[in-house]
């Protein structure tokens, strides 16, 4: 080959389509491994962050749906029942109040919208293994009124602090107050309205009946303050 043979090989190579042109097989062999390497640590990093998702969600719900479960095991553990008022006396309140102590108050709503949404869909899981009906009972109000009222005692309970005898007691005082405006004025007030309503009966009457429930939840409230800031101690 003389020289103008080469020159023209070389003229050729060099106008060669970039597409087409001559790479060597070790730069392309590389550059087919960092793809793949950038792939790997994008599916290993999708893996991490979905692994985590699930985390959260589970650390999430878990103490809603325990919550939830108490509520059921308190209806179904029995009933007392009141002369002069279809709503009997059972210890629900007294989880509410437990779940609106301990719990976030998205938590705590969620543990009461847990529990009436199984017993709006057909379980037994309220007093006297009731299901639907009760949403639309003379306790309707009662039941639906725990929703707000957990949600409400979450928000007032305000931080525990029981890094001294003052402030446990500071701490239970305040958790109490909490119990009295959420669970029993909230809620208590939602009852009688509704229960009024269904059974044609004077509000007053209705509170005047049900002063048997509001002497035992105030007790109520005076044990789930004591048990929840005994309780933050723990933790």
């Amino acid at each position: 080959m003389d020289g103008s043979d080469c020159r023209g090989y070389r003229t050729t190579r060099r106008n060669l389509p970039s597409s087409i042109a001559y790479r060597p097989p070790f730069t392309a062999i590389s550059r087919n491994i960092g793809v793949i390497d950038m792939q790997t640590s994008h599916t290993t990093a999708s893996a991490a962050a979905t692994t985590s998702l699930a985390r959260r969600i589970v650390a999430a719900s878990w103490k809603p749906v325990l919550f939830a479960v108490l509520m059921w095991l308190s209806a179904a553990a029995g009933e007392i029942p009141i002369p002069g008022t279809p709503v009997p006396i059972t210890l629900q309140t007294f989880v509410v109040m437990l779940a609106g102590l301990m719990l976030p108050w998205r938590q705590a709503g969620a543990a009461v919208a847990t529990y009436l949404a199984a017993g709006a869909v057909g379980l037994p899981v309220f007093a006297g293994g009731a299901s639907t009906m009760a949403l639309v009972g003379p306790s309707a109000g009662f039941l639906i009124g725990f929703l707000p009222a957990a949600v409400v005692t979450s928000l007032l309970k305000g931080k525990a602090r029981v890094d001294s005898p003052k402030h446990a007691a500071l701490t239970a005082a305040r958790y109490l107050s909490a119990c009295v405006a959420g669970c029993i004025v909230l809620d208590y007030l939602l009852g009688f309205i509704v229960q009024s309503a269904i059974t044609g009966v004077a509000m007053p009457v209705v509170a005047i009946a049900s002063m048997g429930f509001i002497v035992g939840d105030c007790i109520k409230a005076v044990v789930a303050s004591l048990v929840a800031s005994g309780l933050a101690k723990l933790q």
